[in-house]
């Protein structure tokens, strides 16, 4: 998989080429999917208000987890 960044002017540009991974979707509030996505949650925002209505939600919206591993990178400079 090939993650592309450009600016706006399409000159200055970035390619970060890895592998993509997804976690099966949240179907249970105790699965290991929403064990991950509390983890995530906990790391960007520290702790949330009510953690069974956070795994409650995460199955709802069927939630899961995109794993990127960057292994070759490359672009354009500005000029």
């Amino acid at each position: 998989m090939t993650l592309h960044v450009s600016s706006d002017d399409s000159w200055t540009w970035a390619a970060v080429e890895g592998t993509a991974e997804l976690t099966p979707v949240a179907a249970d509030p105790h699965d290991a999917t929403v064990d991950e996505l509390v983890a995530y949650y906990r790391g960007v925002s520290g702790e949330h208000q009510d953690w069974d209505e956070y795994r409650r939600a995460m199955v709802a919206d069927r939630r899961l987890v995109f794993r990127f591993t960057p292994e070759h990178a490359y672009g354009q400079a500005p000029r």
